[in-house]
Protein backbone atom coordinates (compact mmCIF):
# COMPACT_ATOMS: atom_id res chain seq x y z
CA UNK A 1 0.00 0.00 0.00
CA UNK A 2 1.80 3.15 -1.26
CA UNK A 3 0.57 6.61 0.53
CA UNK A 4 1.59 10.09 -0.34
CA UNK A 5 2.07 12.00 2.43
CA UNK A 6 1.29 16.07 2.35
CA UNK A 7 0.59 18.57 4.93
CA UNK A 8 0.16 22.33 5.72
CA UNK A 9 -0.72 23.24 2.41
CA UNK A 10 -2.06 26.96 3.74
CA UNK A 11 -3.56 27.94 0.74
CA UNK A 12 -4.60 31.65 0.14
CA UNK A 13 -1.45 32.37 2.55
CA UNK A 14 0.08 35.64 1.85
CA UNK A 15 4.01 36.22 2.23
CA UNK A 16 4.57 39.87 3.43
CA UNK A 17 2.01 40.61 1.80
CA UNK A 18 2.48 39.62 -1.58
CA UNK A 19 -0.52 36.57 -2.52
CA UNK A 20 1.21 33.30 -2.98
CA UNK A 21 -1.60 31.70 -5.16
CA UNK A 22 0.24 31.17 -8.01
CA UNK A 23 2.95 29.62 -6.26
CA UNK A 24 0.07 27.38 -4.77
CA UNK A 25 -1.14 26.58 -7.91
CA UNK A 26 2.32 25.88 -9.63
CA UNK A 27 3.21 23.65 -6.73
CA UNK A 28 0.07 21.57 -6.59
CA UNK A 29 0.52 20.68 -10.15
CA UNK A 30 3.95 19.73 -9.63
CA UNK A 31 2.70 17.37 -6.93
CA UNK A 32 0.24 16.30 -9.19
CA UNK A 33 3.16 14.99 -11.72
CA UNK A 34 4.33 13.16 -8.44
CA UNK A 35 0.84 11.18 -8.29
CA UNK A 36 0.92 10.20 -11.83
CA UNK A 37 4.27 9.12 -11.68
CA UNK A 38 4.20 7.32 -8.49
CA UNK A 39 0.61 5.70 -8.74
CA UNK A 40 0.06 5.58 -4.90
CA UNK A 41 -3.35 4.02 -3.47
CA UNK A 42 -3.95 7.46 -1.41
CA UNK A 43 -2.80 10.79 -0.75
CA UNK A 44 -2.53 12.21 2.53
CA UNK A 45 -3.14 16.00 3.70
CA UNK A 46 -2.35 16.27 7.21
CA UNK A 47 -3.98 19.87 8.17
CA UNK A 48 -3.40 23.40 7.46
CA UNK A 49 -5.48 23.16 3.96
CA UNK A 50 -6.12 26.54 4.44
CA UNK A 51 -3.93 29.60 5.80
CA UNK A 52 -7.13 31.01 7.55
CA UNK A 53 -10.53 29.25 8.82
CA UNK A 54 -12.50 31.52 6.44
CA UNK A 55 -10.91 30.70 3.42
CA UNK A 56 -11.52 33.10 -0.13
CA UNK A 57 -13.17 32.14 -2.38
CA UNK A 58 -9.98 32.12 -4.63
CA UNK A 59 -8.16 29.59 -2.14
CA UNK A 60 -11.18 27.18 -1.89
CA UNK A 61 -11.01 27.12 -6.11
CA UNK A 62 -7.98 26.42 -5.92
CA UNK A 63 -8.02 23.42 -3.77
CA UNK A 64 -11.50 22.31 -5.46
CA UNK A 65 -9.29 22.18 -8.61
CA UNK A 66 -6.50 20.30 -6.73
CA UNK A 67 -9.25 17.95 -5.56
CA UNK A 68 -10.64 17.09 -8.24
CA UNK A 69 -7.56 16.06 -10.57
CA UNK A 70 -6.52 13.71 -7.69
CA UNK A 71 -9.77 12.10 -7.69
CA UNK A 72 -9.29 11.81 -11.67
CA UNK A 73 -5.90 9.72 -11.24
CA UNK A 74 -7.98 7.42 -9.20
CA UNK A 75 -6.28 7.39 -5.82
CA UNK A 76 -7.92 7.67 -2.41
CA UNK A 77 -7.42 11.02 -1.02
CA UNK A 78 -7.78 11.65 3.09
CA UNK A 79 -8.07 15.44 4.81
CA UNK A 80 -8.21 16.42 7.94
CA UNK A 81 -8.27 20.14 9.57
CA UNK A 82 -5.62 21.82 11.35
CA UNK A 83 -5.21 24.83 13.93
CA UNK A 84 -5.67 26.77 10.51
CA UNK A 85 -8.65 25.61 9.20
CA UNK A 86 -12.54 25.39 10.50
CA UNK A 87 -13.38 22.08 11.67
CA UNK A 88 -16.78 22.54 10.22
CA UNK A 89 -16.16 23.47 7.31
CA UNK A 90 -13.15 21.01 6.46
CA UNK A 91 -16.11 18.39 7.40
CA UNK A 92 -18.77 19.79 5.54
CA UNK A 93 -19.93 16.92 2.80
CA UNK A 94 -17.62 14.78 4.11
CA UNK A 95 -20.18 11.77 3.96
CA UNK A 96 -20.95 12.56 0.00
CA UNK A 97 -17.10 13.01 -1.20
CA UNK A 98 -16.24 9.51 0.67
CA UNK A 99 -18.06 8.26 -2.19
CA UNK A 100 -15.75 9.80 -4.47
CA UNK A 101 -12.55 8.66 -2.69
CA UNK A 102 -12.65 11.76 -1.09
CA UNK A 103 -12.55 11.36 2.80
CA UNK A 104 -12.65 14.67 5.18
CA UNK A 105 -12.20 14.08 8.71
CA UNK A 106 -15.09 14.78 10.83
CA UNK A 107 -15.57 17.29 13.60
CA UNK A 108 -14.50 14.99 16.35
CA UNK A 109 -16.83 13.38 18.50
CA UNK A 110 -14.89 10.62 20.12
CA UNK A 111 -15.94 7.71 17.20
CA UNK A 112 -13.64 8.08 14.84
CA UNK A 113 -14.27 5.46 12.26
CA UNK A 114 -10.90 4.47 9.97
CA UNK A 115 -11.36 4.09 6.32
CA UNK A 116 -10.25 0.84 5.14
CA UNK A 117 -8.14 -0.03 1.99
CA UNK A 118 -7.09 -3.26 1.13
CA UNK A 119 -4.16 -4.44 -0.76
CA UNK A 120 -2.00 -8.67 -1.10
CA UNK A 121 -1.51 -8.11 2.38
CA UNK A 122 -4.66 -7.61 4.06
CA UNK A 123 -6.36 -4.33 5.13
CA UNK A 124 -5.13 -1.06 6.39
CA UNK A 125 -7.42 1.34 8.44
CA UNK A 126 -6.66 5.17 8.05
CA UNK A 127 -7.42 6.86 11.04
CA UNK A 128 -8.37 10.46 10.39
CA UNK A 129 -7.94 13.04 13.78
CA UNK A 130 -8.62 16.49 13.61
CA UNK A 131 -6.32 19.09 15.41
CA UNK A 132 -7.93 18.88 19.07
CA UNK A 133 -7.24 20.50 22.08
CA UNK A 134 -8.07 19.70 25.59
CA UNK A 135 -11.21 21.80 25.53
CA UNK A 136 -12.83 19.81 22.34
CA UNK A 137 -11.74 15.79 23.80
CA UNK A 138 -12.56 16.64 27.34
CA UNK A 139 -16.25 17.00 27.35
CA UNK A 140 -16.57 13.29 25.93
CA UNK A 141 -14.28 11.84 28.66
CA UNK A 142 -15.70 13.28 31.98
CA UNK A 143 -14.30 10.85 34.11
CA UNK A 144 -10.90 11.50 33.09
CA UNK A 145 -8.50 13.82 33.97
CA UNK A 146 -7.63 15.96 30.39
CA UNK A 147 -5.40 18.89 31.55
CA UNK A 148 -3.29 19.01 28.41
CA UNK A 149 -2.85 18.08 24.43
CA UNK A 150 -1.10 14.74 25.66
CA UNK A 151 -3.72 13.94 27.93
CA UNK A 152 -6.30 15.13 25.02
CA UNK A 153 -4.43 13.29 22.33
CA UNK A 154 -3.63 10.07 24.64
CA UNK A 155 -7.54 9.66 25.44
CA UNK A 156 -8.43 10.03 21.73
CA UNK A 157 -6.37 7.55 20.45
CA UNK A 158 -7.17 4.84 23.22
CA UNK A 159 -10.92 5.54 21.91
CA UNK A 160 -9.84 4.26 18.98
CA UNK A 161 -9.53 1.09 20.42
CA UNK A 162 -6.55 0.35 17.45
CA UNK A 163 -6.11 -3.45 16.56
CA UNK A 164 -2.26 -3.92 16.38
CA UNK A 165 -2.84 -7.14 14.17
CA UNK A 166 -3.82 -4.95 11.02
CA UNK A 167 -1.86 -2.37 9.83
CA UNK A 168 -2.85 0.97 10.90
CA UNK A 169 -1.90 4.57 9.73
CA UNK A 170 -2.78 8.03 12.00
CA UNK A 171 -3.50 11.30 10.45
CA UNK A 172 -3.24 13.87 12.85
CA UNK A 173 -1.73 17.78 12.85
CA UNK A 174 -0.47 18.53 16.17
CA UNK A 175 3.08 19.36 17.61
CA UNK A 176 5.43 16.44 19.00
CA UNK A 177 7.77 17.14 21.03
CA UNK A 178 11.07 16.36 20.09
CA UNK A 179 10.29 18.08 16.69
CA UNK A 180 12.19 21.16 15.24
CA UNK A 181 9.83 24.02 13.85
CA UNK A 182 11.29 26.83 11.06
CA UNK A 183 9.69 30.08 13.02
CA UNK A 184 6.78 29.95 10.26
CA UNK A 185 4.60 27.96 12.53
CA UNK A 186 1.89 28.97 15.15
CA UNK A 187 2.26 27.36 18.69
CA UNK A 188 0.24 27.47 21.52
CA UNK A 189 2.35 29.39 24.39
CA UNK A 190 4.94 28.00 26.30
CA UNK A 191 5.10 24.10 25.97
CA UNK A 192 1.14 23.61 26.43
CA UNK A 193 0.07 21.97 22.90
CA UNK A 194 3.17 19.12 22.88
CA UNK A 195 2.16 15.82 22.92
CA UNK A 196 4.64 12.52 23.29
CA UNK A 197 5.34 10.52 20.43
CA UNK A 198 5.07 7.33 22.23
CA UNK A 199 1.04 7.89 21.94
CA UNK A 200 1.04 7.01 18.60
CA UNK A 201 2.91 3.47 18.67
CA UNK A 202 -0.18 1.21 18.01
CA UNK A 203 0.01 3.08 14.24
CA UNK A 204 2.47 1.58 11.63
CA UNK A 205 2.95 5.14 10.61
CA UNK A 206 1.78 8.64 11.75
CA UNK A 207 1.72 11.46 9.19
CA UNK A 208 1.81 14.08 11.04
CA UNK A 209 1.13 18.22 9.89
CA UNK A 210 1.46 21.14 11.68
CA UNK A 211 5.62 21.78 11.93
CA UNK A 212 6.62 23.51 8.43
CA UNK A 213 10.13 21.32 8.32
CA UNK A 214 9.85 17.68 7.05
CA UNK A 215 11.38 15.55 9.22
CA UNK A 216 11.19 12.03 11.85
CA UNK A 217 9.76 12.59 14.98
CA UNK A 218 11.88 9.57 17.05
CA UNK A 219 11.88 6.96 13.87
CA UNK A 220 10.58 6.97 10.31
CA UNK A 221 6.83 5.83 11.23
CA UNK A 222 6.17 8.80 13.07
CA UNK A 223 6.88 11.60 10.39
CA UNK A 224 6.20 15.35 9.44
CA UNK A 225 5.74 16.23 5.92
CA UNK A 226 6.50 19.38 6.14
CA UNK A 227 5.33 22.37 3.91
CA UNK A 228 5.20 21.96 -0.02
CA UNK A 229 6.40 26.05 -0.15
CA UNK A 230 8.85 27.77 1.58
CA UNK A 231 6.39 30.22 4.11
CA UNK A 232 9.88 31.85 6.08
CA UNK A 233 13.21 33.08 5.43
CA UNK A 234 14.22 30.45 8.18
CA UNK A 235 13.24 28.20 5.56
CA UNK A 236 15.46 29.48 2.83
CA UNK A 237 17.93 27.16 2.82
CA UNK A 238 15.58 24.07 3.33
CA UNK A 239 14.54 21.74 0.71
CA UNK A 240 10.93 20.93 -0.11
CA UNK A 241 9.51 17.84 -1.08
CA UNK A 242 6.64 14.87 -0.84
CA UNK A 243 6.67 12.40 1.67
CA UNK A 244 6.33 8.74 0.07
CA UNK A 245 5.69 5.62 2.12
CA UNK A 246 4.98 2.28 1.26
CA UNK A 247 3.53 -0.94 3.68
CA UNK A 248 4.25 -3.91 3.06
CA UNK A 249 3.21 -6.95 5.28
CA UNK A 250 2.97 -5.91 9.26
CA UNK A 251 5.94 -3.89 10.56
CA UNK A 252 7.70 -3.45 6.89
CA UNK A 253 7.68 -0.36 5.95
CA UNK A 254 9.53 2.53 3.91
CA UNK A 255 9.63 6.17 3.77
CA UNK A 256 11.67 7.97 0.65
CA UNK A 257 11.35 11.70 -0.40
CA UNK A 258 10.37 13.62 -3.70
CA UNK A 259 11.73 17.22 -3.65
CA UNK A 260 9.53 19.49 -5.07
CA UNK A 261 10.77 22.56 -7.22
CA UNK A 262 8.97 26.00 -6.75
CA UNK A 263 7.90 28.38 -8.86
CA UNK A 264 9.64 30.90 -7.08
CA UNK A 265 12.17 30.51 -4.43
CA UNK A 266 12.65 32.17 -0.89
CA UNK A 267 16.14 33.72 -0.73
CA UNK A 268 18.44 36.19 1.39
CA UNK A 269 20.85 38.50 -0.62
CA UNK A 270 23.41 40.97 1.02
CA UNK A 271 26.06 43.71 0.26
CA UNK A 272 26.00 47.00 -0.25
CA UNK A 273 23.47 48.86 -2.97
CA UNK A 274 26.52 49.20 -5.26
CA UNK A 275 27.30 45.86 -5.44
CA UNK A 276 23.62 44.43 -5.47
CA UNK A 277 22.51 46.33 -8.23
CA UNK A 278 25.46 45.71 -10.82
CA UNK A 279 24.12 43.80 -13.50
CA UNK A 280 27.37 41.24 -12.83
CA UNK A 281 25.38 40.43 -9.33
CA UNK A 282 22.04 39.32 -10.49
CA UNK A 283 22.27 38.61 -14.64
CA UNK A 284 22.18 35.11 -15.39
CA UNK A 285 20.13 33.92 -11.94
CA UNK A 286 16.43 33.49 -10.91
CA UNK A 287 16.22 36.47 -8.33
CA UNK A 288 14.52 38.46 -10.59
CA UNK A 289 11.55 36.36 -9.82
CA UNK A 290 12.86 35.38 -6.60
CA UNK A 291 11.21 36.47 -3.11
CA UNK A 292 13.98 38.37 -1.76
CA UNK A 293 14.98 39.44 1.41
CA UNK A 294 17.74 42.02 1.01
CA UNK A 295 20.56 42.83 3.82
CA UNK A 296 22.03 45.81 2.76
CA UNK A 297 26.08 46.64 4.22
CA UNK A 298 25.91 49.99 4.07
CA UNK A 299 27.31 52.02 6.61
CA UNK A 300 24.39 55.43 5.27
CA UNK A 301 21.02 54.47 4.93
CA UNK A 302 20.56 54.15 0.77
CA UNK A 303 17.11 56.66 0.14
CA UNK A 304 14.42 54.87 -1.32
CA UNK A 305 16.31 51.65 -0.93
CA UNK A 306 13.72 49.26 -0.75
CA UNK A 307 11.76 51.64 -4.19
CA UNK A 308 14.85 51.32 -6.00
CA UNK A 309 15.76 47.72 -5.70
CA UNK A 310 12.37 46.81 -6.92
CA UNK A 311 13.30 47.91 -10.65
CA UNK A 312 15.73 45.15 -9.90
CA UNK A 313 14.53 42.34 -7.88
CA UNK A 314 10.09 42.57 -8.68
CA UNK A 315 9.71 39.99 -5.29
CA UNK A 316 11.61 42.03 -2.92
CA UNK A 317 10.05 41.16 0.50
CA UNK A 318 12.23 43.71 2.75
CA UNK A 319 15.23 45.54 3.15
CA UNK A 320 17.41 45.84 6.53
CA UNK A 321 20.75 46.71 7.65
CA UNK A 322 23.78 45.04 8.94
CA UNK A 323 26.24 47.89 9.66
CA UNK A 324 28.05 49.58 12.68
CA UNK A 325 25.12 50.89 13.76
CA UNK A 326 22.73 48.00 13.86
CA UNK A 327 24.97 45.96 15.44
CA UNK A 328 25.68 47.78 18.25
CA UNK A 329 21.59 48.52 18.39
CA UNK A 330 21.32 45.29 18.53
CA UNK A 331 24.21 44.69 20.94
CA UNK A 332 22.83 47.18 23.86
CA UNK A 333 19.30 45.82 23.45
CA UNK A 334 20.43 41.97 24.23
CA UNK A 335 18.87 40.40 27.72
CA UNK A 336 20.09 38.00 29.79
CA UNK A 337 18.40 34.58 28.81
CA UNK A 338 16.35 33.54 31.38
CA UNK A 339 14.87 29.47 31.21
CA UNK A 340 11.64 29.97 29.30
CA UNK A 341 8.32 29.25 31.59
CA UNK A 342 4.86 28.23 31.08
CA UNK A 343 2.06 30.54 31.35
CA UNK A 344 0.85 28.63 34.29
CA UNK A 345 4.01 28.89 36.07
CA UNK A 346 4.22 32.38 35.06
CA UNK A 347 0.63 33.16 36.75
CA UNK A 348 1.29 31.01 39.75
CA UNK A 349 3.97 32.69 40.46
CA UNK A 350 2.66 35.52 40.39
CA UNK A 351 -0.27 34.81 42.68
CA UNK A 352 2.02 33.04 45.34
CA UNK A 353 4.10 36.82 45.45
CA UNK A 354 1.00 38.78 46.04
CA UNK A 355 -1.09 36.78 48.44
CA UNK A 356 2.08 34.88 50.56
CA UNK A 357 0.14 31.73 49.50
CA UNK A 358 -0.06 28.97 46.21
CA UNK A 359 -3.24 28.88 44.44
CA UNK A 360 -5.91 26.27 45.52
CA UNK A 361 -6.70 23.28 43.22
CA UNK A 362 -9.98 25.31 42.47
CA UNK A 363 -8.32 28.28 41.06
CA UNK A 364 -5.40 26.54 39.29
CA UNK A 365 -8.43 24.82 37.30
CA UNK A 366 -9.73 28.20 36.74
CA UNK A 367 -6.54 29.46 35.59
CA UNK A 368 -5.58 26.65 33.60
CA UNK A 369 -8.92 26.76 31.15
CA UNK A 370 -8.42 30.36 31.15
CA UNK A 371 -5.01 29.97 29.96
CA UNK A 372 -5.68 27.57 26.97
CA UNK A 373 -9.32 29.29 26.39
CA UNK A 374 -6.75 32.82 25.72
CA UNK A 375 -3.99 30.94 23.89
CA UNK A 376 -5.13 27.85 22.73
CA UNK A 377 -7.25 29.17 20.11
CA UNK A 378 -4.81 31.08 18.47
CA UNK A 379 -4.25 30.67 14.77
Amino acid sequence: MKFLHLADLHIGKRYNEFSLIEDQKYILDEVLKIVSDEQPDGVIIAGDVYDKSVPSAEAVELFDRFLNALSEKGAQVFVISGNHDSAERIAFGAKLMSRSGVHFSPVYSADIQPVTLHDSYGEVNIYLLPFIKPATVRRFFEDEKIESYNDALKAAVEAMKIDTRTRNVLVAHQFVTGASHSGSEEFVVGDLGNVDAEIFAPFDYTALGHVHGAQNVGSERVRYSGTPLKYSLSEAKSEKSVTVVELKAKGDITVRTVELKPLRDVVEIRGTYEELTNRSFYEGTTLARDLVHVVLTDEDDVPDALAKLRLIYPYIMNVRYDNTRTQSSSQAGELEAVPARSPMELFSALFEAQNNKPMSPEQSELVRGLIEKIWGDER
